[in-house]
């Protein structure tokens, strides 16, 4: 019986291990495309100098080796960052500036109408 017991909690701390792995990968993914759109401005004019100096001394497709680095190092990153975060037992939900992932509005702003002085406290009479 505690064999079971171990296993089905070992299965479950890997099952959320993955789910974790796989939803801060979304969240960095999505970060970088965003939030990071200048970083990749940055990498696709620096990628583009790369390959036309390279072209001139490598006989190989520069463009291809150079877009197939940048490409793999963003993704090496994103994986690496994931990894780590997961195996440090953050988990996304525990993140305040994630919380557009799960739908949950931002405690902080409060929509306050003009009106609202006037007329928040007036409740229709039956």
């Amino acid at each position: 019986m505690a064999l079971s017991n171990s296993q089905t909690l070992t299965h479950t701390y890997s099952f959320a291990a993955i789910k974790s792995f796989l939803i801060w990968t979304f969240a960095l993914s999505v970060c970088l495309l965003v939030v990071g759109f200048p970083i990749v401005i940055l990498m696709v004019i620096f990628g583009s100098l790369l390959s036309i100096v390279l072209q001139s001394v490598m006989p190989v497709s520069a463009v291809l080796l150079v877009a197939g680095a940048l490409i793999g190092a963003n993704l090496l990153a994103v994986m690496a960052g994931a990894a780590m975060l997961s195996a440090k037992g953050v988990h996304p939900n525990q993140v305040s500036w994630l919380r557009w992932m799960y739908g949950q509005e931002n405690p902080v702003h409060k929509s306050v109408y003009a009106a609202c002085p006037l007329t928040c406290d007036v409740h229709p009479s039956a």
